[in-house]
């Protein structure tokens, strides 16, 4: 049985992810690291009060098998730019360099469609560092997942994205061959593939859009 370590079980893919492990039998512990506490209630949780400005703090509780890091923000929720790098790129390595100095095994991140170090915008740019970071500690087991424009229930409003979503939805069969990674994914069959990845061997560890819908079936 193993313990799972989950970052992020408010959001769109964390929530669905969440309550995969729950229904996954080879997890007894899902630890929550969250800001507040959730309302969730199953014996399988233990929910860690986190201050994410002091992760050091928390050294002793990011211990376990499977860490699965899922926290992500916008430029709206987040206009302040070293408030955005610091939950795009500080957070997510320095938890993964926690993480692995605890020994933990397997690491799986929600990257993004085109994440790239050398990229001129933040948000690839930063998602990009992040999985040089990741593949630089060398985990056991790594599952890097780039999904495209991710569907599902979101608690915020964003017209653009929903615009994007939409024609995307429409152009999807036509999305062929090299362009079949910038299909849109919803964020269910995300999550699935995440906890797939951790209970697998596979031989990859960067799943693009498509292929983080091949993981599911």
């Amino acid at each position: 049985m193993k313990t799972a370590l989950l970052f992020g079980s408010s959001g769109l893919v964390g929530g669905h992810l969440l309550n995969e492990l729950i229904q996954n039998d080879n997890y007894n512990k899902i630890k929550l690291f969250v800001r507040s506490v959730p309302g969730t209630n199953n014996p399988k949780i233990e929910i860690i009060k986190t201050d994410f400005n002091n992760l050091k703090n928390h050294k002793e509780d990011i211990k376990g098998d499977d860490c699965f890091f899922c926290i992500g923000t916008t430029k709206q929720n987040s206009p302040n730019k070293n408030e955005y790098r610091r939950v795009e790129l500080e957070i997510p390595k320095q938890v993964a360099q926690i993480a692995k100095l605890n020994s933990v095994n397997s690491f799986f991140f929600v990257s993004s469609g085109y994440a790239d170090s050398r990229s001129s915008g933040d948000y690839l740019k930063f998602k990009g560092e992040v999985e040089e970071e990741l593949k630089r500690l060398d985990f056991s087991k790594l599952g890097i997942m780039r999904p495209s424009f991710i569907l599902g229930d979101r608690k915020e409003k964003r017209v653009g994205e929903k615009i994007g979503i939409f024609l995307f939805k429409l152009l999807s069969p036509l999305l062929l061959g090299p362009l079949k990674k910038m299909r849109p994914i919803h964020s269910k069959t995300i999550a699935k593939a995440m906890t797939r990845a951790a209970n697998e061997n596979l031989e990859k560890n960067i799943f693009e859009s498509n292929e983080i819908d091949e993981l599911t079936k």
